[in-house]
């Protein structure tokens, strides 16, 4: 998996633009969580689509990040969490052990 660091405001509005062309998939990870660890590592096992471009958000060390994640989208802060944007708005989010890649496929597509 080829993780883009999401660390900056900036690149909130970078994930906007960009999901106008192709989605954007943001992956909220708790770096003291073992249900976190578990999610990403399940992600992990599974080929990264190339049509979609995989965000990681460290939760521990981006705190303020994941509160504009929230506030951007519309959805409520998660650990794990998984977002997935298209047109500049959040079209899936799920958070824990519910979230999957073939979910985050099938919303993309």
């Amino acid at each position: 998996m080829n993780w883009i660091p999401l660390q900056t405001d900036a690149q909130l509005e970078e994930i906007r633009q960009r999901s106008a062309q192709r989605p954007q998939v943001i992956f909220k990870h708790s770096t003291r969580c073992s249900t976190s660890q578990l999610v990403k590592s399940r992600l992990e096992r599974v080929s990264q689509p190339q049509a979609i471009d995989f965000y990681y958000l460290d939760l521990i060390s981006y705190r303020p990040i994941s509160n504009k994640v929230a506030e951007a989208f519309g959805v409520r802060h998660e650990s794990p969490q998984i977002l997935v944007i298209r047109d500049g708005k959040c079209v899936f989010e799920e958070s824990h052990l519910g979230i999957s890649m073939a979910d985050i496929l099938e919303r993309a597509a």
